[in-house]
């Protein structure tokens, strides 16, 4: 966010509040969605509505206090954040302004109209040129290095609407983030590339080329990675009502998932909840590198009791920063919880400006809002002609679990992965709450091929058998609540019982346990063909005319149970050896 707030001009005055919707009347034209400060207390606000010299302005602060004929004073410029060095492992708010600054200035409360910058000017980083004088460079190309933590090398980029010749660039060095670090000669207009630029947040950044998601992004969740993938690049959203898991599941995916950025952006969330975000987010261990999480994360907090209107802008300030990471080469996985409370925002904000409402009085352009927020993930050539994605995955909170309301119907527009999470579920403490009647995925065919390159050809076969056994499952599951299970056929009831297995073996899943937490590809396919061996097997001996409850009598069906706990990511034999012990349990029930 642009914060030159001592050199701006006046333009105008308000005439009106409401809420955190100002109007004002201007001295000179404005443009839309330029950053203004409004009062003497230079509260942020951004223009939303033109008419001649009538401004309306969103404010992003606190306007208790704020009266008709305050000054109005502007940017010149859009909202926008500050992309650079310092992004990873700080905490902002909505507006990119960074908390642990101010709360080290003013203690746990921000003061209306409070301001600093969102990078530290104060900082020295070390730069490694990347380019030689003379070369020719356009926009994104990468001129130089920062280390920006152990686990990212921060690459510095050539603003997207800049080229020309590299006419001088740094030597090694440690540089400040005002500091030139190379110049570019444009058609004789020389351009300065600093260790940061400015975006505005509405602002897709611009890619080379847009691919097909191909390529999954694995998270170590059996339920996900083998039933309803996720592909890096793809959107999906996670919704389910209080207490059904959904910040957890967006924490274990920020854990776990093969992404190098995590963007997490806290909107609207409870107080305690979004606090317990920022107390253990910090202190989580990158399983991979035994680093701080944090080091390869960004965290954007905009709790219930901020400003309201701050909520609308979070989503905006958190995607750009992915965005930004992708044009550097990396993949960022960007978890929104919860988009929910953004809609009730634009709800809000709609009413002040008395627009028409449509249902349950969300703005008309609601799902408008919505697919410009998930058309920006996509996994990309960058400008410079490397691979990166942002991979964004949006929590819904619709109220009572009703995924019939409007925020979770539109989302379910432009996201194609969908997991339901399910009330009773978790109740009944079976984590990850993923129903898997409301849950479903369109990125199966297109990550077949990646299946198939791992040698685990077999995987759509797996994967539409177990769905297929669920569905079954819930059919005659209504028949025996009828009639009774002990009355079903015992082909049915092994149905039931393989069903059973599938669900508590490989479904659910243990994140505090140190092997169930994260599952490898190879251990998935595994465990699949090992539940589907166990039920086969027990079909045959259906047909033999030996009861059900003989074959849940067998030690085998334990065994299988405990895969899970006591079978690491990397010992394929013991599921040979689980897969034999089977065959002889089988065998030798056949032969008595």
């Amino acid at each position: 966010m642009t914060l030159n707030v001592e050199s701006s001009e006046r333009v105008g005055s308000v005439d009106s509040v409401n809420g955190p919707v100002v109007r004002a009347r201007t001295t000179r034209p404005l443009g839309m969605s330029e950053l203004l400060w409004v009062g003497d207390q230079r509260l942020v606000g951004e223009v939303i509505g033109l008419v001649e010299d009538r401004a309306t302005v969103q404010v992003y602060e606190d306007t208790a206090g704020l009266k008709p004929g305050a000054p109005l004073f502007t940017s010149n410029a859009p909202l926008s954040v500050e992309l650079g060095p310092g992004l990873l492992g700080t905490i902002f708010d909505g507006i990119q302004r960074p908390l642990e600054m101010l709360a080290a200035q003013m203690g746990d409360f921000i003061h209306r109209g409070s301001a600093a910058t969102p990078l530290d000017r104060r900082k020295r980083w070390p730069f490694t040129a990347a380019l030689t004088v003379g070369a020719q460079v356009r926009g994104g190309d990468i001129v130089g290095t920062v280390p920006e933590t152990q686990l990212v090398e921060h690459r510095i980029l050539v603003p997207p609407n800049v080229s020309g010749t590299l006419a001088w660039i740094a030597p090694a060095g440690t540089y400040g983030l005002d500091e030139p670090v190379a110049h570019v000669d444009s058609g004789g207009q020389t351009h300065h590339v600093r260790l940061f630029q400015r975006w505005p947040v509405r602002q897709a950044r611009p890619a080379a080329a847009r691919h097909v998601p191909q390529i999954p992004l694995l998270t170590g969740q059996r339920i996900i990675d083998a039933l309803f993938p996720l592909a890096r690049g793809g959107a999906a959203a996670i919704p389910g009502g209080f207490g059904t898991g959904k910040t957890v599941t967006q924490h274990n995916l920020a854990k776990w998932a093969d992404a190098q950025i995590i963007v997490y952006i806290g909107c609207g969330e409870r107080g305690n909840e979004m606090t317990g975000v920022l107390t253990d987010l910090p202190r989580l261990e990158d399983p991979r590198t035994g680093r701080p999480l944090m080091e390869r994360t960004v965290l954007i907090a905009n709790t219930s009791n901020m400003p309201v209107a701050a909520r609308e802008a979070s989503i905006y300030t958190g995607i750009t920063i992915a965005e930004y990471y992708r044009d550097m080469g990396y993949h960022v996985a960007l978890m929104a919880d919860s988009t929910s409370r953004w809609a009730e925002a634009l709800r809000e904000i709609s009413g002040r400006l008395e627009e028409m409402p449509a249902e349950e009085g969300f703005p008309a352009y609601l799902a408008t809002r919505l697919a410009e927020f998930y058309e920006r993930a996509g996994r990309v050539t960058t400008l410079a002609g490397s691979e990166g994605s942002v991979t964004a995955i949006g929590a819904v909170s619709p109220p009572g679990g009703d995924f019939t309301e409007p925020v979770t119907q539109h989302t379910k527009r432009f996201v194609r992965c969908f997991w339901g999470l399910d009330k009773e579920l978790a109740s009944a403490r079976f984590f990850p709450a993923i129903n898997f009647r409301d849950s479903y995925s369109e990125y199966a065919d297109e990550l077949g091929e990646w299946w198939r390159a791992q040698g685990f050809a077999d995987w759509p076969r797996l994967r539409a058998r177990g769905i297929d056994l669920l569905n079954e499952e819930v059919k005659l599951q209504q028949i025996a609540r009828l009639v009774g299970e002990e009355s079903l056929p015992d082909r049915e009831r092994m149905v039931l019982e393989g069903a059973w297995v599938l669900r508590n073996a490989f479904l659910q899943q243990n994140a505090f346990d140190a092997v169930d937490r994260y599952t490898t590809p190879d251990k998935q396919i595994r465990m699949l063909r090992t539940v589907f061996h166990y039920i086969d097997r027990g079909l045959e001996i259906i047909e033999r005319k030996i009861p059900v409850y003989r074959v849940k009598e067998l030690p085998g069906r334990a065994d299988v149970m405990r895969m899970r706990f006591e079978i690491p990511n990397d010992d394929a034999a013991r599921f040979a050896a689980l897969n034999a012990a089977i065959d002889a349990q089988m065998d030798e029930l056949t032969r008595e």
